[in-house]
């Protein structure tokens, strides 16, 4: 399989897709409803809230109650999508989403919008880089993270039509259009690019930079299997364990503390599965104020940066 690239049209905000995408539904669908949190504006909204204006409920800075209250939609046969900025949507609900959602199966979409560090400058209480490490400990609740519009429209659709409780990671920050060799499964990571040395695993953000490191260390003879794994809840396990038998060593990158997150999934899979030489590329704990940019590149979640751990385990395992 050929390596896919970043599209030539340039970087996307995939708040753009997300939003195009449930207008359509709701233009097809009665069912579907917008809960937010005075945040509008920041889910880009505005346009929905103009064609449905009985659709979009408003509750204010009041995220507790916004999951409440989407619950309570679900439970009236609604399919609500509950959007806020991620890291209060996720910390400041915690407890609802847990009795009210994962308990409860509640069917209700939650959209987690400005992702990781895209709120850079506002400093670590509005960093969400812990978001997916409590939420994944639910495995009643299915957890997205797409990698471009494309994905993120796809996302968007496969959780209106599962029945459950169901967080997209929404990132603001521009990234590219990626080719994609399978549509989009819940549940199911896709193999952007075949490699032998080892696998570079990757979500959000960090999928486009994996796929440019991989080709830079194909220039050094290090042959790097990508795969992006969208879905971190449920897992791709058999994935997973091909890689780590096929090429013997793991990498992952994600806009997330070490711990917990994409990469805590995949050691506890390759920890009893399949033991190999593995590194976590992502935050380690609280993160300074600074632009989106500067805080990924000074933890080393570029191309670049990539390319430097993957070519540190290799040659680790090489001896």
């Amino acid at each position: 399989m050929s390596a896919p690239g970043p599209a030539a049209a340039g970087l996307h905000d995939c708040r753009d897709a997300y939003v195009a995408t449930v207008e359509a539904l709701a233009a097809d669908d009665p069912r579907i409803v917008a809960v937010v949190n005075d945040s509008v504006g920041s889910s880009k909204l505005g346009k929905f809230r103009d064609r449905f204006p009985d659709r979009l409920v408003n509750v204010g800075i009041a995220e507790q109650n916004m999951i409440g209250v989407g619950a309570g939609l679900a439970n009236g046969g609604k399919i609500p999508f509950v959007s806020g900025a991620a890291c209060f949507l996720t910390a400041r609900a915690l407890e609802q989403i847990k009795a009210d959602l994962a308990y409860s199966h509640a069917n209700v979409k939650l959209c987690g919008i400005s992702s990781g560090v895209a709120y850079g400058e506002l400093g670590a209480t509005h960093h969400s880089i812990e978001d997916i490490a409590w939420l994944r400990a639910m495995r009643e609740l299915t957890v997205i993270v797409p990698s471009d519009p494309s994905e993120t429209a796809a996302a968007i659709r496969a959780a209106a039509a599962h029945d459950g409780p169901v967080f997209i990671r929404i990132s603001r920050m521009p990234v590219p259009e990626l080719e994609h060799p399978a549509p989009f499964s819940i549940g199911r990571c896709e193999t952007l690019r075949e490699g032998k040395d080892l696998t570079i695993i990757a979500n959000g953000t960090l999928v486009h930079r994996a796929l440019t490191a991989a080709d830079a260390l194909t220039r050094e003879d290090i042959s790097a299997r990508v795969l992006n794994m969208a879905t971190i809840t449920p897992l791709d396990e058999d994935a997973i364990l091909a890689a780590a038998r096929d090429t013997g060593a793991i990498l992952t990158t994600e806009e997330h503390v070490v711990r917990g997150g994409l990469g805590g999934a995949v050691a506890e899979v390759v920890a009893t599965g399949a033991p190999v030489p593995m590194r976590i590329l992502g935050f380690d704990g609280f993160q300074p104020t600074g632009s989106a940019e500067w805080l990924m590149e000074r933890a080393g979640l570029t191309a670049d940066g990539i390319a430097a751990a993957a070519r540190e385990l290799v040659q680790g395992k090489r001896g």
